[in-house]
């Protein structure tokens, strides 16, 4: 019986290290992807238009120009914003001013955020896999881990198994104290390129959600 048993607990064992060592060699597989992806992506600018609404009417629209700098790392500029709000005369003006800038810059980190989750680094990407929970879903890959970037968040990554590039993600994290939820969408050029094109947050706190949009794409002229 003791001989079984013993049996049983190593089969267990070089069952789970098995399978520990199969997602070792899958989130490799996916950052070697990413990696290779991300170097194309490198030859292109583009632009992400923004709105924001709160309590449910739209109050905001900024574009924002994405490109990567000689160091490869991501760089973001505002070009463009936009307030459906009517400027009110005096010092409400002025007040009105301040409380605009505050929400702008909310908006800004919001979405600092979200790229976050869009842009992981490689070490970033193996940490997460070594924690996540991975399932197969028909022809793609789930992988849903916690305590990503602060302590009690969650990601939630779909991956194309043929390709091992991502087609959506969703998180729940914390801005500061407050909640924040989001789920990034990603499509493919006619080249097989894969980049962001959706990202919709939402910040309950706030009232606020943004639907963004990644647009113009354009390659690079040096």
């Amino acid at each position: 019986m003791k001989r079984i048993t013993l049996l049983f607990a190593l089969f267990v064992i070089a069952a789970v290290g098995f399978a520990q060592a199969d997602k070792e060699q899958l989130a490799l597989a996916i950052s070697k992807a990413d990696d290779a992806n991300t170097e194309k992506l490198k030859a292109y600018i583009w632009k992400r238009k923004s709105d924001v609404a709160i309590g449910g009417e739209h109050k905001l629209t900024t574009i924002t120009e994405f490109s990567f700098d000689e160091q490869g790392k991501l760089q973001a500029k505002l070009v463009d914003a936009e307030s459906s709000v009517k400027q009110k005369p005096g010092l409400r003006g002025k007040a009105q001013q301040s409380a605009a800038e505050d929400k702008m810059d909310y908006v800004g980190k919001s979405l600092e955020l979200a790229s976050a989750y869009t842009f992981m680094t490689k070490g970033q990407l193996l940490d997460f896999f070594s924690k996540a929970t991975v399932t197969e879903k028909g022809a793609l890959i789930e992988a849903t881990g916690t305590d990503v970037y602060v302590k009690g968040d969650k990601l939630t990554i779909l991956i194309d198994k043929q390709t091992n590039l991502y087609t959506s993600k969703t998180f729940s994290s914390l801005l500061g104290k407050d909640p924040v939820s989001g789920e990034i969408n990603y499509e493919k050029f006619s080249n097989g390129i894969n980049h962001g094109s959706t990202t919709v947050l939402n910040m309950p706190a706030q009232k606020m959600k943004i639907d963004a949009k990644n647009q113009d794409y354009s390659q690079r002229v040096n």
